[in-house]
């Protein structure tokens, strides 16, 4: 990677935490690189993320020659109390689900829907 991705700057819906997790959900041997491409991070950001995560027993990794493959307990509780007794595996269905449609949806339709949120 050829330097650190562009920052954003206000507040965004999704935790770095989440997105990372549904990346590694989408592909469980990702490299850090890419994990840190797709969200606009730095790999050392990504490396400690993935620790936080397996620390806290959401991820999990082996090690094979020069490939991770991590392992993402969906049964493990979110953490804050507001999402008591929801499991990982409900956000990510959120996530994945959410990027699959946004990569095959025409462009039109994210108009469309644009426009019905406005009403």
């Amino acid at each position: 990677m050829a330097g650190v991705p562009e920052s954003h700057t206000g507040w965004t819906f999704i935790t770095n935490h989440a997105r990372v997790l549904a990346v590694i959900a989408d592909n469980p041997n990702v490299r850090i690189r890419d994990i840190a491409a797709h969200c606009r991070l730095t790999e050392r950001a990504v490396q400690r993320i993935i620790s936080d995560l397996e620390h806290d027993g959401y991820l999990s990794h082996t090690r094979d020659g020069r490939t991770n493959t991590y392992r993402i307990e969906p049964d493990k509780v979110l953490r804050h109390p507001a999402e008591a007794g929801l499991p990982v595996a409900s956000l990510l269905s959120l996530l994945v689900q959410d990027e699959t449609e946004r990569v095959n949806k025409p462009v039109t339709q994210h108009r469309r829907l644009r426009s019905s949120a406005a009403m």
